[in-house]
């Protein structure tokens, strides 16, 4: 099943744990393909950088994990959308990640890009919600 991941369901997995760090550990297993933009790439780079100066006994694990992403990956050229969709601009890249793949499934915990889930069929659920009904089974 292909997904494309929020900035903060990668970086609260990887550096917390929790439902997050169990969608992780399912791509890690090869349960879960992510699908990625550069544009993607940058911010889990940029956010995992920022979180790590707060949290430096965690941060040693965050360079492995980008460059596992970075080469197991799919990475899609994704151009801007044509439209504005939701609220905060800076969520469209995994909207136009999910799209330009044909990717149905965005996960993530931002309230702004869950309120846009249906957008061209692109379905926007909540780690929780994700993980109770397609990991949690199996």
């Amino acid at each position: 099943m292909r997904v494309v991941l929020d900035t903060n369901v990668v970086v609260s997995g990887v550096f917390f744990g929790g439902v997050p760090g169990r969608i992780m550990a399912a791509w890690s297993a090869g349960h879960v393909s992510l699908v990625i933009s550069p544009d993607i790439l940058t911010e889990y780079q940029r956010v995992g950088v920022e979180l790590g100066i707060g949290y430096p006994d965690r941060a040693a694990a965050w360079d492995p994990v980008l460059a596992l992403i970075t080469m197991n990956a799919t990475i899609v050229d994704a151009p801007p959308l044509p439209e504005r969709v939701g609220e905060d601009h800076d969520d469209e890249k995994f909207l136009a990640a999910a799209l330009a793949s044909r990717t149905r499934i965005v996960v993530s915990g931002d309230a702004d890009l869950l309120s846009v889930s249906g957008w061209h069929g692109i379905r926007v659920c909540s780690p929780r919600q994700f993980y109770d009904e397609h990991l949690a089974a199996g």
